[in-house]
């Protein structure tokens, strides 16, 4: 049977074209084994590190069939919302083993977090003084710093720069200390993240010098928390992180750390898209093919409701027809059925599509169902998950008694 081409995938064609039949179109279908295969990359690459703590990214995709997966291997969870931690609650996590880190939220909602037993990062100088005067004695937290790196495939995911909106400033570290000692804070760990799709290791490295000489200055700490950020392949030329070679150079300097500090701490990381991403394939049937003076379009049954990643970040993802998967290829556009321009990808080579045909988008795993809607009363689609070679439907296909739930009507 024929493999995706190009990438090293598990799943193959035939099964993909059986899972649109049997579900239908437009759906999304996840490889827990590719999950897993990630999963333990990452173990594998920072073996040298004695205390690791690895806590998936729930936001990447929140189906809470996907978060009992992680829960069952051990993983923990990252969440930046207080629906996240309820769901992550709801799928068995214990508390100790959700981390949330929100941005821009109000001192209730933290309060909501802190009724939950999660642990909280705190990145606004003003919540941390709030929640220092009324808890300090009783909740420890965690701080998330703005270490000032640009790093990020592109500038709606990058996050550690100067004038990014997330974290406290390195350079108000005075203002954090000011505000700890006056008010008995307990500070349990330091956070950092300066983006997504950071293919340089150097950054990581940049970072952890940064994180490191800010420890140094908390004595009790049991953590210290570098996001995430890892790069995957989108492409068959994409080069993705080398995490094989971050683990060593990064573990040098955790070891050097750790004597200077007098204790070994947890090294976490919150990986969500390097995990997720390339588990999942996005099944579309193809409505028609238009021919313009200079484009050949294939039309799809879905758009940036479904599938918004290339409109928003101009990501790319590989498209294959899996119903013709050995047929001449030609370069077409594929569009979506959306109100407004909703190309999904631009004069891609594809083997030749014919009205009626399955198309297989690649990297659908992370960010993607996450962030559908229901724009242009539209259905969000149907998931399923490969589980030891068997296939669950884990959310099933919305309808219209769906989109109409929490409409109010009134009498005119």
């Amino acid at each position: 049977m024929k493999k995706l081409e190009n990438f090293s995938y598990t799943l193959d064609v035939e099964l993909l074209r059986t899972l649109a039949e049997k579900y239908g179109t437009p759906l999304y279908v996840y490889d827990a084994e590719k999950m897993m295969n990630q999963y333990e990359k990452i173990k594998q690459a920072f073996s040298c590190i004695d205390k690791l703590g690895i806590h998936y990214a729930s936001k990447a995709n929140t189906n809470i069939n996907i978060l009992k997966l992680f829960k069952k291997k051990g993983i923990g969870l990252d969440t930046v919302s207080i629906q996240e931690v309820e769901i992550g609650i709801m799928a068995g996590f214990p508390p100790k083993q959700i981390i949330y880190t929100p941005n821009g939220v109000s001192m209730e909602e933290i309060i909501k977090a802190k009724e939950f037993g999660v642990r909280i990062h705190i990145d606004n100088l003003s919540l941390l003084e709030q929640f220092g005067q009324e808890f300090s004695l009783d909740y420890p937290i965690g701080i998330r710093l703005n270490p000032h790196i640009v790093g990020g495939g592109n500038e709606k995911i990058s996050v550690g720069h100067i004038d990014s909106k997330f974290g406290i400033s390195y350079y108000q570290f005075p203002h954090i200390k000011r505000i700890v000692e006056n008010t008995k804070l307990k500070v349990e760990g330091l956070h950092m993240h300066t983006g997504s799709d950071i293919l340089d290791v150097e950054i990581f490295l940049r970072g952890a010098d940064i994180l490191f000489d800010a420890a140094i200055k908390f004595k009790d700490l049991e953590y210290i928390d570098f996001g995430s950020g890892f790069k995957v392949s989108y492409n068959p030329g994409d080069v993705p992180t080398d995490i094989q070679k971050l683990g060593p150079l990064l573990g040098k300097k955790v070891n050097k750390f750790y004597k200077e500090y007098g204790k070994t701490l947890c090294l976490v990381f919150e990986p969500g898209k390097f995990i997720l991403s390339e588990s999942g394939y996005f099944l579309v049937k193809v409505n028609t093919i238009k021919q313009t003076i200079s484009s050949v379009f294939a039309c799809v049954n879905s758009g940036f409701n479904h599938f918004i990643r290339p409109m928003f970040y101009n990501a790319y993802h590989n498209i294959e027809n899996i119903s013709n998967p050995s047929g001449r290829v030609r370069l077409y556009t594929v569009v979506g059925y959306i109100c407004e321009a909703d190309t999904f990808g631009l004069n891609h080579q594809i083997s030749e599509i014919h009205e009626g045909d399955i198309l297989c988008f690649s990297n659908a795993g992370a960010y993607c169902f996450c962030m559908s809607s229901n724009y242009n009363s539209r259905y969000r689609p149907a998931e399923v998950m490969i589980y030891k070679k068997q296939d669950y439907l884990i959310r099933q296909r919305e309808t219209i008694q769906d989109l109409l739930r929490n409409i109010v009507e009134i009498t005119l």
